[in-house]
């Protein structure tokens, strides 16, 4: 079937820096904790015009910094997936980075919940959703401690690192979504029936290789693995792989 342009209402939500409505495949992005969705803007130049970019804009940062952030990840994805339903016109596929990639699964069962099974589910720097860790309080500590793990992550603009004014402006979306991607437990339930591929670091303290591995468990599909050299950011450095993976996915 050719993909037909169709009229949507404008949406808060979701950002198409380069619309490619005959694309065959449209590919929705969800940032990382404190990210907002310009990060996937090189991605969105790379793929288009053979898929179809839609990043997503959690509240709190940019252009929606007067929102209040959504600060528990199922709320979350019942607005995101709420948002991404009129643009399922076509075969569709999820890309979430660390807190986005708990989040694209959540998105990916109600997805899957309405009818739509996405073509695959790209889960990057984040372990599996039944794994957590009762250990983690980062959205709980002062603002200098919460400062210094998004200094030691190094997925922070060193524009927006070396502006204290506008560092401490996007603090509240931050510890939001800190709050969000640790406080989140793992509900038993169906499995999803759409392909997951693992995109990890090899030296990410945030995902071990057991963690990694517990993705298995949320699919009947298949779930394949890719380890990059690097840490939770290992996407930085090899944006070209990781994009000509996706690139070959989705064909």
């Amino acid at each position: 079937m050719t993909p037909t342009t169709t009229v949507r209402a404008p949406s808060a939500w979701l950002r198409r820096f380069h619309p490619s409505e005959q694309a065959p495949v449209r590919l929705f992005c969800l940032p990382h904790a404190g990210g907002s969705a310009s990060y996937f803007f090189p991605v969105s130049r790379s793929l288009s015009p053979s898929a179809d970019v839609v990043a997503v804009q959690y509240p709190g940062r940019q252009d929606r910094r007067a929102e209040p952030c959504v600060t528990d990840v199922r709320d979350l994805a019942d607005l995101v997936a709420a948002e991404m339903l009129p643009w399922c016109d076509r075969p569709v596929a999820l890309f979430g980075h660390s807190l986005g990639a708990t989040l694209s699964f959540e998105v990916a069962l109600r997805l899957e919940a309405a009818g739509v099974t996405p073509a695959a589910l790209f889960a990057s720097g984040r372990r599996a959703p039944s794994r957590h860790r009762d250990n983690e309080q980062v959205h709980l500590a002062p603002d200098e401690q919460l400062l210094s793990t998004i200094r030691r992550m190094n997925g922070t603009d060193p524009a927006v690192l070396a502006d204290e004014e506008l560092l401490r402006a996007v603090l509240p979306a931050i510890r939001g979504d800190y709050r969000a991607a640790e406080t989140y437990r793992y509900r038993p339930g169906p499995a999803l029936t759409c392909p997951v591929v693992v995109l990890t670091g090899d030296s990410d303290p945030e995902v071990t290789p057991e963690e990694a591995h517990g993705w298995t468990t949320h699919t009947d599909g298949p779930c394949s693995f890719r380890t990059f050299a690097g840490g939770h950011f290992y996407l930085n450095d090899h944006a070209a792989e990781v994009i000509e993976l996706i690139r070959a996915r989705l064909a």
